[in-house]
């Protein structure tokens, strides 16, 4: 039986700094699972550069010159992590019979391959790496991200918690991955809607090799808002209820204040302070929920307009892939 064509797909965007380190680590490992037989030697490392503003894609074009093995593709401009990630699998999907998404700073354990091709080759065609411990992480990093994948849960969206991105997918599942034509992307949360067999590898995740992360925590945020609304429309049913709960409760208060002054005319008008806090916090809750509605109307109009997810602007190889 011919050994399957592996392609690790590593989205990069101003790495300039660590490409040149990391590398050898993927290439290493690449080699070393050709050796041992378990990937056909036609595999390959492909860098995806995602609109980079500093050297990464002269980085890259430099290691494929000099290594058969690397394969790099360049998008026209930068277009998030998602959309370089989701560039260079279905470019991969015609190229190989599996993938194995990885960042490209170094801080997923590479040894943890080793263990995916194993639940691949126990008929698996999705295999997540997910991450056993976040001790290199600040508290308030990992309570933030940990309380991300609890609230995804709780609204519905079917995330594995502690995964990020590295991942394996066979063809079946990229294929599959592929008939998803959304233009808001969180992969996160579209891969397990694809099915087929999964299984999940445990690591554990390293410090940054070299430059600085990209994933500020205003970026994390936005990413984290695009994550729900993408999978869920629970905040929209969540604000229903909030609707009628404020309904019920001001139909109450205006039954208690009309019965306050038939039973006792003379009673003591309330203050001004008590009225404009009122106004004050529903004017607030209409204006969140007013945002919360927009958000989801914004993506509407994104997926209507059906624009590219990516454009390949240049390649280091040839082959008939076509733009998605």
């Amino acid at each position: 039986m011919p050994k399957p064509v592996l392609y690790i797909v590593i989205p990069c965007y101003n790495e300039q700094a660590v490409l040149p380190i990391t590398n050898q680590l993927f290439l290493d490992k690449l080699n070393s699972l050709i050796d041992a037989g378990r990937v056909s030697p036609e595999s390959r490392v492909m860098f995806v550069n995602d609109g980079s503003k500093d050297d990464t894609w002269p980085v890259i074009k430099a290691l494929c010159e000099k290594e058969p093995r690397f394969a790099g593709i360049s998008l026209s401009r930068n277009r998030g992590h998602q959309n370089a990630l989701l560039g260079g699998l279905l470019t991969a999907k015609d190229l190989c019979d599996i993938t194995i998404s990885i960042d490209c700073d170094g801080q997923d354990d590479i040894n943890a391959m080793d263990a995916m091709l194993t639940e691949y080759e126990a008929g698996c065609d999705v295999v997540y790496g997910v991450r056993s411990k976040r001790e290199t992480d600040t508290f308030f990093k990992r309570f933030t991200a940990e309380g991300f994948y609890k609230v995804m849960k709780t609204l519905g969206a079917d995330v594995v918690f502690n995964h990020a991105d590295y991942r394996l997918l066979s063809r079946r599942a990229l294929e599959g991955l592929a008939q998803f034509k959304e233009v808001n992307l969180f992969l996160r949360g579209m891969v397990p809607l694809v099915g087929y067999r999964s299984s999940s590898v445990y690591y554990e995740r390293h410090e940054r090799l070299a430059g600085e992360s990209h994933y500020p925590l205003k970026k994390m945020l936005s990413f984290a808002f695009d994550g729900i609304t993408s999978l869920s429309v629970k905040p929209l049913k969540l604000i229903t209820w909030l609707g009628f709960i404020f309904s019920v409760v001001s139909f109450i208060a205006i039954i208690v204040i009309v019965i306050q002054h038939l039973v006792v005319p003379d009673s003591t008008v309330w203050g001004w302070s008590s009225t404009l806090c009122a106004i004050f916090f529903m004017g607030g809750i209409q204006l969140l929920c007013l945002g919360v509605i927009g958000q989801y109307i914004g993506k509407i109009y994104s997926e209507t307009k059906a624009r590219p997810r990516f454009i390949i602007s240049e390649k280091t190889f040839e082959d008939k892939t076509e733009n998605s």
